[in-house]
């Protein structure tokens, strides 16, 4: 990860929505808190991503230090990614906006 100047954010809010803002970030992170998985299987459960979309954001999260990739040495390849450990403290925020949208489903069905 870069070093980032702390300047650059109007606020921690900013700075947290800067990392995982992007189209389908968080929803990545939300499938890797539990466990590792292959570009496929995070596509699969990211269908809506285009396979542009979703290695742009695989690369962003990789470079902000919030997952690491690694890729096996196989025909064909196999890449894996997984949480960092500090992807891994995201996951109190990411439980909290799964709370939040639950809720915010619920009241829809009201």
């Amino acid at each position: 990860m870069g070093r980032i100047d702390p300047g650059t954010f109007s606020c921690p809010v900013d700075a947290t929505i800067s990392l995982i803002g992007g189209k389908y970030k968080a929803v990545i992170l939300w499938h890797l808190r539990d466990e590792t998985l292959r570009y496929s299987e995070i596509h699969r459960r990211v269908p809506r991503a285009t396979d542009k979309m979703l290695a742009q954001q695989l690369r962003e999260l990789e470079r902000d230090g919030l997952l690491n990739r690694t890729v096996y040495p196989v025909v064909p390849p196999k890449t894996e990614y997984a949480l960092t450990p500090l992807g891994k403290t995201l996951i109190p925020v990411l439980d909290s906006l799964c709370d939040w949208g639950n809720d915010y489903l619920g009241s829809l069905a009201d």
